[in-house]
């Protein structure tokens, strides 16, 4: 008989934590709903809408025609000069990786180092171009770069040069904007790594006799490579899909992915080929995606340390 009580009071407890359990779940649904209704009709039926939408054919009257065709992704993935165009956007957003990479890592050393009130204002300072549009941010180096800008007047003033260089609508005007739009990202996602290692761990390297050299490439780097990998992936992404920096660093002579969409949809008005482009961009992001989520599941926490 008390066999059977306790197993009736355990039944009753399992019950009352499955109830508690499903109460928290739909408070939590109830939470979300109202941002998944936002992410659903203003994100995902919009982008489902131009998926199809590149599976149709071009009507010069309507703009977007009855049939249904692989045209739009066989034109755009056959024909040289569209290839062309995605390894110059691969190549600029590789680029912009790299440069961004760095030159973060030292900035983002440093202020992780810092303390107190100078690392508020170093911080302050790597995030405060953020505030200012990047239109303006893109402008300021058109100032910059062009030929009658400040770089080639000082250079040719210094006497280095005697006509001005070709900086500005060039894949290095391109890259430099990017590097200066995307750089407090990567320095934001690499302090986070940083300021995660244990200082204890540093101090043991060097009681060993590890000097700084060998305990930065042997500890602090590898154990930074998350938020490496993390800002890479970010930067890259945003770096492949940005219009506004090409649009007015590189204008219409460095033709990348995110401008040939513009132009399709906007210009020409052939809105199936330029959402095939636009999905073709959003594979190549995906990608890129994955092949970093695979690097992390590779590795212990995503760091392979010998």
């Amino acid at each position: 008989m008390q066999v059977e009580i306790k197993t009736y009071q355990n039944q009753e407890i399992q019950k009352q934590k499955k109830r508690k359990l499903d109460k928290k779940q739909l408070e939590s649904w109830l939470l979300l709903f109202p941002t998944l209704m936002i992410f659903i009709f203003f994100f995902l039926f919009p982008l489902l809408s131009l998926f199809i939408t590149s599976f149709k054919t071009f009507d010069p009257n309507s703009g977007i025609g009855d049939k249904w065709t692989l045209e739009n992704y066989v034109k755009f993935l056959s024909d040289p000069f569209y290839l062309g165009v995605i390894w110059r956007t691969i190549k600029i957003g590789l680029l912009t990786t790299l440069l961004t990479v760095i030159i973060s890592y030292p900035v983002a050393f440093h202020i992780s180092r810092a303390s107190g009130k100078v690392k508020n204002y170093l911080t302050l300072i790597v995030l405060s171009p953020l505030l200012i549009s990047m239109v303006i941010r893109c402008y300021g180096w058109v100032i910059l770069l062009s030929n009658n800008g400040v770089v080639n007047r000082t250079l040719i003033n210094l006497g280095w040069i005697d006509k001005p260089l070709t900086l500005l609508y060039t894949e290095l005007s391109v890259v430099i904007g990017m590097v200066h739009v995307l750089f407090p990202y990567m320095v934001l996602s690499i302090m986070g790594s940083l300021e995660r290692i244990d200082p204890s761990i540093i101090r043991a390297s060097q009681s060993l006799g590890a000097g700084l050299i060998r305990t930065f490439f042997s500890i602090i780097l590898p154990l930074t490579l998350p938020g490496v990998f993390a800002g890479s992936v970010m930067v890259f992404s945003l770096s492949v899909s940005s219009f506004v920096t090409p649009a007015i660093l590189g204008g219409p002579q460095v033709k990348v992915m995110s401008y040939l969409t513009y132009e399709q949809v906007a210009v020409i008005l052939n809105w199936p080929y330029g959402s095939a482009i636009g999905f073709v961009l959003i594979f190549m992001a995906t990608v890129t995606i994955i092949v970093y989520s695979r690097i992390l599941a590779r590795s212990e926490k995503g760091v392979a340390i010998q």
